[in-house]
């Protein structure tokens, strides 16, 4: 039985199922291992690993502590509470934004791409650009947040460095517009979020694109990044404070156990928190060569239960209205047995959003692609309910293919 418990209560003999944390807010080579010393639990506690998952069946248990199952229960629960208010307001639809989108984002990836070159080879980063594609961002998620927040969720593991900054500018964007921030703050949100990463090109290759766990001493060099890249853009001639901030600060967390400089949750910007919940959300829920990303519902569950030590909850709250409960692109299953990629939210209800439904769990095949509207009546392209999300692999369906083909 699998069952969470505050790492106060770890002692040697127990077997950690999960350190319930983010891949790069620990140096442990393995996520599931029996604790075999003290030194061990002084270890998981120095890296601000606040509670854990234990496996009763494979070592030592704990009376009284709640299950995985009635975790989730109440994560769940407050979700839902969380989704009980009004979705951002959509200009116009995702089809009429997808193909608009499609170029901005190559775009963008090519932008970034042109910066981590540039940093690599000890060239000036061409700020223009930067501004030019953070610009179209802003337009385009001012237009449909979910076109580009979609595509982002899409991401091929060789170019995770690049994509990451991409998406990471996206959804600080949209964050920062549904937080009702001027035009001004949205734009320094974007170049931080584009830029934030970029100490990792001072980060060795070897180590940057290992295909596994990072030893301590990897570890110690990729934690390097922040400092790296707060150096690298300062150096830019009429750099604002925000982005440098952003870029410095985006691993500081709320209990002061984050890094460079373990700020206190007061002494870290409103900014840089928003960076923190987004960089987070946006690792955990992508494939990269050493670990597959959870889908986008269960990074919201994550995100909000690691908001007790690690994050802002109200921002973290803020962040789930922003991006919608189930989240662009995300696979969805019907009251009726069939599946759905969610192509938008709806204003009103982020329970209620736009889907292509796709496949039947009935008789575990294909349908015609149909577009459902779960605000909408009855026979009305609507009356049906979302009893949960699924992964798409289960299922073997390519959610991009039917992303990106709105008709």
């Amino acid at each position: 039985m699998i069952k969470k418990i505050s790492t106060e209560y770890v002692k040697p003999g127990m077997f950690i199922h999960d350190l319930n944390v983010d891949w790069m807010d620990h140096p442990f080579v393995r996520n599931k291992f029996v604790i075999q010393n003290d030194e061990e639990i002084a270890k998981i506690s120095a890296t601000g690993v606040r509670e854990v998952y234990i496996d009763t069946e494979r070592g030592l248990g704990l009376a009284d502590a709640p299950t995985l199952e009635e975790v989730n229960a109440e994560l769940d629960a407050d979700l839902l509470r969380i989704a009980d208010a009004p979705s951002p307001i959509i200009k116009i639809s995702y089809a009429e934004e997808i193909t608009r989108a499609q170029k901005i984002h190559l775009q963008a990836t090519n932008a970034v791409k042109s910066v981590m070159r540039d940093v690599r080879m000890g060239q000036a980063i061409q700020m223009e650009n930067v501004a030019n594609v953070v610009e179209d961002i802003t337009e385009s998620v001012l237009r449909n947040s979910g076109a580009l927040v979609g595509l982002s969720a899409i991401k091929d593991t060789d170019e995770y460095t690049f994509l990451h900054s991409v998406s990471v500018c996206t959804l600080m964007v949209t964050f920062a517009q549904s937080l009702g921030l001027d035009r001004e703050m949205i734009r320094l949100a974007g170049i931080g979020g584009l830029l934030h990463d970029t100490g990792k090109m001072k980060v060795p290759n070897e180590i940057l694109n290992k295909p596994g766990r990072l030893t301590e001493d990897e570890f110690a060099k990729m934690r390097t990044h922040p400092e790296e890249g707060w150096k690298i853009l300062k150096e830019i001639e009429g750099m604002e404070s925000i982005p440098l901030d952003i870029t410095l600060h985006h691993h500081e967390r709320m209990d002061g156990t984050g890094y460079p400089h373990k700020l206190p949750g007061s002494e870290i910007s409103r900014m840089a928190q928003m960076a923190a919940v987004v960089d987070v959300y946006d690792a955990i829920t992508s494939d990269r060569c050493y670990h597959v990303g959870m889908p986008a519902t269960e990074g919201l569950r994550k995100l909000w239960e690691w908001s007790k030590f690690h994050f802002n909850p109200e921002l973290v709250q803020a962040f789930m209205r922003t991006v919608g409960i189930y989240p662009v692109g995300t696979l969805v299953r019907l009251e009726s047995g069939r599946l759905g990629v969610v192509l938008e939210q709806n204003e009103g209800s982020l329970l209620q959003p736009k889907l292509k439904v796709v496949f039947s769990t009935k008789s575990n095949t294909y349908i015609t692609p149909i577009i459902v509207d779960l605000a909408r009546p009855m026979g009305m392209g609507g009356a049906d309910k979302i009893m949960g999300h699924e992964d798409p692999a289960k299922w073997g369906i390519n959610v991009a293919q039917f992303l990106f083909a709105v008709a």
